[in-house]
Parts: C-alpha cells; sequence; structure tokens
C-alpha cells in the first residue's frame, strides 16, 4: 500500500483508495492472506506481492500484479466504450513469475529435485534389459509421446542396474524396464521414483497410470 507520508507516489487519495480496495477484494475472494505492506506499493498504484519462504527463512518476492489508475490518467490513454463514449481504462502490471530464474531456484529448493510427474523435465525413462529390446520398449515410449508425456529411452552402454541407479539419483518420476517376458507378453516393469517396482504390467494400463499421475498433478 502508499505510505501517505511519502511524497514519492502520485495521484490523489480517492484514486489511491479505490485501487487498494479493488486490488484487496480480489485477493480476499481468491482466498489469499493478505499482509500489509505500507509503503511496498509502486509510485503509481498498490500492488499484490506473493512472497516465498526459502529453507534458511529468507523471503522472496515472486509474482506480483499491480493495478494503475495514474499513468493511463498522465499519459492520458482513453478506449472507445460500447456506448461510443471516450473512458479512461485501467492498468495492470503483471508479472506472474517475477524473475523466471528465483522462482525456478525457489521450485527446486521447495521440491527438492523430486518434481511431480506434471513438473518434471523428464517425465518417463525407459531402460531396456538389452539392446535387443529397445525396438519393443521405444514402440512404448512413442506411445507415451503421442499423448504429450516429455518421455525417453537409454540407449547408453551401461548395464540396466546402472542406468536405473542414474535416472533414479536424476529423481525421474517413472522408469519403464522391459525385457524378453515383457516383450512376449505386451508389459512393463514399472519402476517408480522411491523404487517400488511392479512387474509385469500391462502396456496401456502404464500408460494410463502415467497420464492420471500427470493429470490429477499429483505427487508420485
Amino acid at each position: 500500500t502508499r505510505d501517505p507520508n511519502n511524497d514519492k507516489f502520485v495521484g490523489d487519495d480517492q484514486l489511491w483508495e479505490k485501487a487498494t480496495s479493488t486490488l484487496a477484494k480480489v485477493a480476499n475472494d481468491s482466498g489469499l492472506e493478505l499482509v500489509p505492506d505500507p509503503g511496498g506499493a509502486a509510485f503509481y498504484g498498490p500492488k499484490i506481492s506473493v512472497q516465498a519462504r526459502d529453507a534458511i527463512g529468507r523471503t522472496w518476492q515472486m509474482s506480483t500484479i499491480q493495478l494503475d489508475f495514474n499513468l493511463p490518467d498522465r499519459f492520458e490513454i482513453e478506449y472507445t466504450a460500447s456506448d461510443g463514449l471516450k473512458k479512461r481504462p485501467v492498468m495492470i502490471h503483471r508479472a506472474l513469475f517475477g524473475s523466471i530464474e528465483r522462482f525456478f531456484a525457489v521450485l527446486t529448493e521447495h521440491y527438492a529435485g523430486h518434481f511431480p510427474p506434471w513438473l518434471a523435465p523428464v517425465q518417463v525413462m525407459g531402460i531396456p534389459v538389452a539392446d535387443e529390446f529397445a525396438p519393443y520398449l521405444s514402440s512404448v515410449i512413442g506411445k507415451l509421446k503421442s499423448h504429450g508425456v516429455r518421455a525417453e529411452i537409454d540407449l547408453g552402454d551401461d548395464r540396466m542396474q546402472k542406468k536405473i541407479r542414474n535416472h533414479t539419483k536424476d529423481k525421474i518420476p517413472f522408469q519403464l524396464i522391459a525385457g524378453a517376458e515383457d516383450q512376449q507378453s505386451n508389459s512393463v516393469s514399472f519402476r517408480y521414483r522411491s523404487g517400488e517396482q511392479v512387474n509385469g504390467v500391462a502396456v496401456d494400463e502404464a500408460v494410463a497410470l502415467i497420464l492420471e499421475a500427470i493429470e490429477s498433478k499429483k505427487q508420485v
């Protein structure tokens, strides 16, 4: 809000009161908890500033939304309304992420890298037991990609167990492992980030489980 004793703020009291009360109503209607910050407004209008606290107690500014009645007036900005009359708009300054780098730093710390599937850069990693099963597993990964899933297959030279360890360290939500029995039964071994593994899961069921986890935005 504005500090009435500070002359950096432009505009009259009536405009500030209207802008401040409008923002407060929007915040309350959205279920946000407002903490007054006298003097924290921009010089041209009040703002909602979303603050996040990190692991050592520091607060960081994230999203901001500012309501500005002053600049449209100072620049004489007008629009023609549906009744044909010239009217003055209200300007909204919006930074949904604030600093992108800061936003993702706080997000990464919050999840300690264990992003829920919908946020994970790689959502599914395919690991063939041997090279001969790579084409089969590639077709499974292709089904996931056709649904927009960020899925990859590890065709590197490491042994299967090392690949599993590496991608577990990478905190990838799901690993699909396929060998001879899986290829014959059109199934996969379904491995969670936690290390829990279910063998012999039908491919269609595995795809459905992954899509449900992503669409529901739940943590796994």
